[in-house]
């Protein structure tokens, strides 16, 4: 049904027929712009709030810096997704050598903040390499995992190795979001990939025995946990506030430029929580379009794994797919209250500068393997 209508706005538009849409997924495209227009219009929502919270002057000052990295993530999007496949696929493991020495070199030279080394600055700017990890991570894991036994390169070993290494570099940080993501996006490349579920549970039993010792050593996960199995037992202020603002925004949600308004009193209103504030500001309309647009990007991107033969195309689609919808769905459901308090951005709409850059570059890269080329 949405195929077919879509079909007849390419044929009678002649934008989606110009060579500049040609071969690519068009509701990809559509999906992807109309979440960076969200973005755009939230920033001016929550920009202001979180500005004044910090004591930061200029009112619009996360706003402009968020214009700006949606005007970069735009040009890697739009680099990124000419390349040919084997261009992407180098791409892809340059990024992933690139991040983990960044990395490496975060947990040696990089400033502690709230007991985690995660960031380095460069010319006034955070970089969050991890954000790069999981784009490369998993051009590269694509890559060994589709190596054929009588190549003699053992490709499942060498899959299984880079996961250890950046799981090790992400723990080490510590960074327990990251390393849940990276697991849950490598386990589907590995299920996509033919390989079966012993292997799988095999992977999610070790996952859970990582993250039993991150409960026992790392307080902050601990208090985490407890927190949202047992909301009595800590401080709950930011879910709280959260769960006012999306009940308080009901179905159309209120003018946006109401000066008061949950959003004021909630932290982090224009990253972890930007969800919250769109429900407060667009209601529940807004709520629902923001996940069934990613609905559209996981539906889109797991049915072209599913067309290809090529096990590289299958495994990158699926990982690059799930990257995005699985943050996601972790950053919504932290919002709702489904999920413990993770610092985790919504993809293209919240602000931030590596994650932004970083989910651009994966778009990129998924825009480009899906791409249908001349043969």
């Amino acid at each position: 049904m949405v195929e077919a209508v879509f079909a007849r706005l390419e044929a009678r538009s002649p934008i989606w027929t110009s060579r500049a849409f040609a071969g690519f997924d068009q509701l990809l495209i559509l999906a992807f712009g109309t979440l960076a227009v969200l973005g755009l219009v939230l920033s001016f929502a929550a920009g202001p709030v979180a500005a004044g919270r910090i004591g930061i002057a200029d009112p619009f000052h996360f706003t402009e810096r968020h214009v700006l990295f949606l005007a970069l993530t735009t040009i890697a999007v739009s680099f990124t997704a000419m390349l040919p496949i084997t261009m992407a696929r180098r791409l892809g493991v340059l990024v992933a050598l690139g991040a983990l020495v960044l990395i490496i070199g975060v947990l040696l030279f990089g400033a502690e903040i709230k007991g985690a080394r995660r960031w380095m600055h460069i010319a006034g700017f955070g970089l969050q390499p991890s954000e790069f990890l999981k784009p490369g991570f998993i051009m590269t894991a694509a890559w060994f995992l589709s190596a054929k036994p009588e190549d003699g390169f053992p490709g499942s070993l060498a899959s299984l190795c880079l996961y250890g290494v950046a799981s090790i570099l992400l723990l080490l940080q510590p960074d327990y979001g990251q390393w849940v993501l990276l697991t849950g996006i490598w386990a589907l490349m590995f299920f996509v990939a033919g390989w079966s579920w012993a292997w799988i549970g095999g992977l999610g039993s070790a996952a859970a025995g990582a993250m039993a010792v991150g409960y026992v050593t790392q307080d902050h996960v601990r208090s985490r946990i407890d927190r949202f199995f047992a909301p009595g037992s800590g401080e709950t202020y930011q879910t709280d506030k959260a769960a006012e603002a999306i009940s308080s925004g009901g179905i159309f949600g209120h003018d946006l430029h109401e000066a008061a308004g949950v959003k004021a009193s909630l932290p982090d209103a224009h990253t972890d929580f930007i969800y919250a504030v769109a429900v407060e500001e667009f209601g529940v309309i807004a709520g629902l379009l923001i996940i069934g647009l990613f609905a559209l990007i996981g539906w889109r991107g797991l049915v072209a794994a599913l067309k290809t033969d090529d096990v590289f195309k299958r495994c990158a689609i699926a990982g690059l797919t799930s990257a995005v919808c699985l943050q996601a769905a972790i950053n919504i459901g932290v919002n709702v209250g489904l999920l413990p308090a993770k610092g985790m951005t919504l993809p293209f709409v919240s602000y931030g500068g590596s994650s932004t850059l970083a989910l651009g570059l994966t778009m990129g890269l998924l825009l480009a393997l899906t791409r249908k080329r001349k043969t």
